[in-house]
């Protein structure tokens, strides 16, 4: 079977190859999925995409054309690809529904915690010359302190345990949280979390029409105006213009995210300046640099999560050519 790998990065074909172990015929297109590079399918068997491509209805329609009945993504995330189409195609979908959660966790860890402690904010003025110990660079420390986890599945968890391990006090809100997650974190809800705690972190998962806009302007007035907000979930779960607003207004200390709105239109991009990023909330949100840290959707861009990412892929593959379906199917 051949398959076609959009979006695979130089630095991780080594590792498409390591560990291609049924020796499919591999592909490996560097750039997303988009309007017009479907065509580099047309040889293959199937399709494997990841997060910011676009496997849209034309696409599908494209894809099933060349005969392709298989389009999997490496991701646990697929609101990126139309399932209404690909059921009407006959082409099944499949994702990876975990890989290793500490990737993600580590980072929305990093990110709380150069907020917290002022880093960032420090490391500009040092950059500028400025080498003052200013009263904006004071700071609590993070052992005494209480951290807000929204969502404490396997991601949420992991990094309540980070927290956890340096002696911080956790709180967690989730509707479901398991018998392990409620040995690590106090349950509770929402509001109480957000009212006490220093650093919000959120890791839930983005369904289209249901929770969109789920952090917003209410949100952040019942947060601590010291406090920090991490998002590495999804951009669309948070009321970007009501953060702007939080922010310029000092209801809450600073924001990091890992991902933003329109992200298939400023990811895998280069552009000149913050001026030219096509979405004017997320140009306003980078201007707003020490107090909002934003990095590049690289929450899962680690060795562990690469290979857990890949290697269900194939497996999902294996399993499906052996019995018709696996258990990562994703109906429409």
């Amino acid at each position: 079977m051949k398959i076609a790998c959009y979006g695979v990065r130089p630095i991780e074909e080594p590792y498409f190859r390591k560990l291609n172990k049924y020796n499919y015929t591999l592909k490996l297109i560097p750039e997303f999925l988009d309007e017009k590079n479907g065509v580099e399918a047309q040889d293959c068997d199937a399709v494997l995409v990841r997060g910011n491509c676009l496997a849209n209805a034309k696409n599908l329609e494209l894809f099933a054309s060349y005969g392709i009945k298989y389009v999997f993504t490496r991701t646990v995330g697929y609101n990126h690809i139309d399932l209404e189409t690909a059921n009407r195609l006959g082409i099944q979908v499949a994702r990876v529904p975990n890989y290793s959660p500490y990737a993600v966790a580590e980072l929305a860890m990093t990110l709380g915690m150069q907020l917290f402690r002022n880093t960032s904010i420090a490391i500009d003025n040092s950059k500028n010359g400025n080498f003052k110990v200013l009263p904006t660079l004071f700071s609590k420390e993070i052992h005494n302190s209480t951290v807000g986890i929204i969502g404490i599945g396997k991601i949420g968890l992991a990094e309540a345990k980070l927290y956890k391990g340096m002696g911080t006090k956790v709180l967690a809100y989730d509707r479901h949280p398991s018998s392990e997650a409620q040995k690590i974190a106090e349950c509770v809800d929402l509001d109480t979390l957000l009212e006490q705690s220093d650093i919000v972190s959120i890791h839930v998962p983005y369904f289209p029409g249901s929770n969109e806009n789920m952090i917003n302007k209410e949100t952040f007035k019942k947060m601590k105006s010291s406090a920090v907000f991490v998002n590495t979930a999804r951009g669309e779960l948070v009321n970007t213009s009501d953060l702007i607003e939080a922010l310029q207004n000092n209801e809450i200390k600073g924001y990091a995210a890992d991902v933003f709105i329109d992200e298939k239109d400023i990811m895998n991009h280069v552009f000149e300046s913050i001026e030219d990023l096509p979405n004017t909330e997320v140009r306003t949100l980078a201007k707003l640099y020490p107090r909002v840290l934003l990095t590049p959707h690289i929450g899962s861009f680690t060795e562990p999560a690469l290979e857990d990412m890949i290697s269900i892929s194939f497996e999902n593959f294996e399993e499906t050519l052996k019995t018709g379906s696996n258990k990562n199917i994703i109906k429409g």
